[in-house]
Parts: C-alpha cells; structure tokens; sequence
C-alpha cells in the first residue's frame, strides 16, 4: 500500500493546479525547446509538454519531428554510498552501473523508430513510438497519449535458446502541461521477460507496472523532474529486496542539447531492464548520479556548397 502512496502526490498536486489554472496552457517558445522542430505555425498548435523524449527513467510522450535524429547517451555510476560506494570508489564516479547509446529518427512528425543498446546483458532494444494525440494550445485536446512498443534481445550471458533471449515492452503515456511551470504523466505499461529475470526463483515473466512523472518549470532554460514506476509483482517487494526505481533530475537546454543530470536508485537505463530488476535501496546509500545528453540533428534542410 506505502508504494501505492507514492503515487498521489503527482495526481494531488496536477489536480490542484489545473483546478487554478482555468486557461488553456500556451504552446512553448522556440527558444525554450530542443524540440522546437514539432510546433506548427497553425492556430491549433501542439503543446510541447517536455523538452525531451525522455526524462529520468520514462519516456515522455514526445516525438521526433520527420526526418530529425535524436542520440541520446544515458550514463548511470555506480552506488554513492553503503558497502559499494563512498570514497574508495569516488562515490560511484569511479564505477560504471549502465552506459546507453539511443538512436531516435522520426519517420513522419509523429511516428518514430529507436534503437537503443545498454551495457546490462548487451541489451538491444528496437522500438516504435507513436504519437496518437497531441494537447493543444486552444484546449480543444486537454493531453497528450503516445504508445509505444519495444522489443529486446540479451546478446551477453548464456540462454538455451534465441527466443529465451527476448523481451517485450509495451507503454500507453498520458501527458499534460497543466501550466507552463507544471507538466505530468502517467504511464500503464506490460513486460514479458521470455526467460526469467533475474534469474532467481519465483520472479515472473510477465508483469504490468504503473510510472509517474512530472516537471516543475525553475527557470526558462531549467526545470527539475520526479521520475517514479511501481512494478505489480508480488515477488518485486522489500521483503525480497526489490525496490520502485524513483529518480529525481536537473534539466537543462543548451542550445541543441538538452542536458538532465540526476540521482537514482536504478542501475539500469532501458525500461526492460529496470522495471524487471531494481535492487538497489536509498535507504542502503544505493543510489548513483547519472546523466543523459540530447543532440537533436534536423535533415529537413539541405544546403548548397560553392566551391
């Protein structure tokens, strides 16, 4: 029931808001946005709720704009403090928990296709994001919605068979920006592990989890995001030392980047792995600074060389 809890702060305090917010939320500017490339110049324009396609553990419910690359590096140190941190290890700095490579192309303005590798397992995960709707900034459509689904291979570790080696993702995301100093999400999803993972006795193959988000606007260029999921498996709790990954992050655009250190309990980046094994604790000093750079590059536009 505690780790049902931690979910009502996002939905109170998106509630409060929007019940003082009577406006319909104004589409961002340009200038505050890495994905600026979305907006239409049309009256009833898209709101770009985040300025990026992830946050600290989720995705977000936004895409690539048609013909835009996104890469993505999303490092994870090792443990800051308890038995395998603290200042032997640099306080994790000196240790290496996951490293991402993320390769996003928008295939049209709202669908994209990701490829995605992470040092855990040598996973490689291939995925479709779509967008189905966008909120807008005359209200006629109060949130976003963008589904995707994620298929994943272990290419490290010894399986009996190439289908034991599989995984399976699927996510519906829920999105509004309540104010253009408060955005949040909610996130259902479904994992399907084909082997189980981790390998210990009792853990389930398959599973729905619940994540939450939201992102408090500090500055133009900052803002500071809460980042929580909830596993319902009745083998993923305390008793067996498993924990709710919940991540907390600075985020920062510079110019075409945008840049989120963080701190987290999770030592895995990608959603199949973290949602199927968190065992890390605050509590027992095992969490890790992170970070995550965006460089979007636009191929819309072609120029002409002299020589």
């Amino acid at each position: 029931m505690k780790k049902y809890m931690m979910l009502m702060p996002f939905l109170l305090i998106g509630t409060a808001i929007m019940a003082q917010n009577t406006q319909p939320a104004t589409k961002t500017t340009s200038a505050d946005s890495l994905l600026n490339s979305m907006n239409t110049g049309d009256k009833n324009q898209p709101v770009v709720i985040f300025k990026s396609t992830r946050l600290v553990l989720t995705q977000s419910t936004e895409t690539d704009k048609k013909k835009n690359f996104n890469f993505e590096i999303i490092h994870r140190f090792g443990d800051f403090a308890g038995t395998n941190g603290g200042a032997k290890l640099g306080y994790g700095l000196d240790d290496v928990s996951d490293v991402d490579f993320r390769f996003e192309y928008g295939l049209t303005d709202n669908l994209n296709i990701d490829l995605e590798r992470s040092t855990i397992y040598g996973l490689i995960d291939l995925e479709l994001k779509y967008a189905i709707v966008h909120q807008t900034n005359d209200g006629s459509s109060p949130i976003a919605i963008t589904v995707l689904g994620e298929s994943g291979v272990r290419t490290f570790a010894s399986f009996p068979t190439f289908g034991s080696r599989l995984s399976y993702f699927g996510q519906a995301i829920f999105a509004r920006q309540f104010s253009p100093g408060f955005s949040l999400e909610l996130a259902p999803s479904y994992l399907r592990d084909n082997s189980q993972y981790p390998a210990i006795a009792g853990v389930e193959q398959q599973f729905v989890t619940l994540s939450a988000a939201a992102r408090f606007k500090l500055t133009k260029h900052m803002g500071f995001i809460v980042d929580y999921a909830h596993p319902f498996s009745s083998f993923r709790n305390s008793s067996s030392r498993f924990s709710d990954p919940l991540g907390f992050g600075l985020e920062m655009v510079t110019g075409g980047h945008v840049f989120t250190v963080n701190v987290t309990n999770s030592r895995a980046n990608t959603e199949i792995n973290y949602l199927s094994d968190t065992r890390s604790d605050y509590g027992r000093g095992q969490y890790r600074i992170g970070f995550t750079i965006s460089r979007m590059f636009d191929f819309n536009h072609k120029e002409t060389y002299k020589q």
